[in-house]
């Protein structure tokens, strides 16, 4: 059965946008443009998961989130154009499943949506079992378990790295040498930066199952056992 996606956003351009994406994704979707139809369309659509602005007419995404989360545990994720840490938190502590700020990619809301429904209906998930990594060197592309990987030529040097030697400990510095190779004056702290872009953009895809583990004091090491 398709995911059934709820969409609450009062911007015809973007929601229309999500649509043709979550769409092509293969979901069905819906979409209400006022913050008073938001529960009464739960309610009646029973959706698998709901895309919810912060800022709609007539009533707001906080409170709606605040008052579906003491009946209902359906997936939500927060669209805002309001970037204070505060809006973020908030979002999360009232019981959001994750959040974008806006400007974003229709292709990143597609991923973290697909993330929230394996998330959230693990009996339907494919049987755990260790990811498969694949890459092309020629195209500088990767993949996990056969799932296209987004990354920048940087992260997909830093994720060739670590499979050539699964469960080795990867020092900063070294990473550095290996990735970068016009010997720049770069902080080894930049490869903290790219790893966590690239563990993200992993997470997207394989949900609560960590493959790149910090080593304190030390750098990096991949395991996919």
């Amino acid at each position: 059965m398709r995911a059934h996606i709820l969409i609450a956003e009062d911007e015809p351009k973007i929601s229309g946008l999500l649509a043709d994406y979550l769409g092509a994704a293969g979901m069905q979707v819906s979409v209400v443009a006022d913050g008073d139809e938001v529960l009464p369309a739960i309610n009646r659509l029973a959706p698998s998961a709901l895309v919810l602005d912060v800022m709609l007419p007539h009533r707001d995404g906080m409170s709606i989130c605040r008052e579906l989360r003491q009946t209902s545990t359906l997936p939500v994720i927060m669209l805002t154009a309001r970037v204070e840490e505060i809006d973020r938190l908030l979002g999360l502590e009232l019981g959001a499943d994750d959040y974008l700020c806006k400007p974003f990619s229709p292709r990143e809301l597609v991923a973290r949506v697909k993330a929230v429904l394996r998330r959230s209906a693990p009996a339907l998930a494919p049987e755990a079992g260790p990811p498969r990594f694949e890459v092309d060197d020629h195209r500088m592309r990767a993949s996990v378990s056969g799932q296209r990987l987004d990354l920048t030529p940087v992260e997909y040097r830093l994720l060739t790295t670590l499979l050539r030697h699964p469960g080795r400990v990867y020092r900063r510095d070294e990473l550095l040498d290996l990735v970068y190779d016009d010997y720049r004056e770069i902080s080894d702290r930049t490869i903290d930066s790219h790893i966590k872009n690239l563990r993200r953009k992993i997470d997207l895809v394989l949900p609560g199952r960590p493959v790149i583990h910090s080593v304190y004091g030390i750098g990096y090491r991949l395991e996919i056992d």
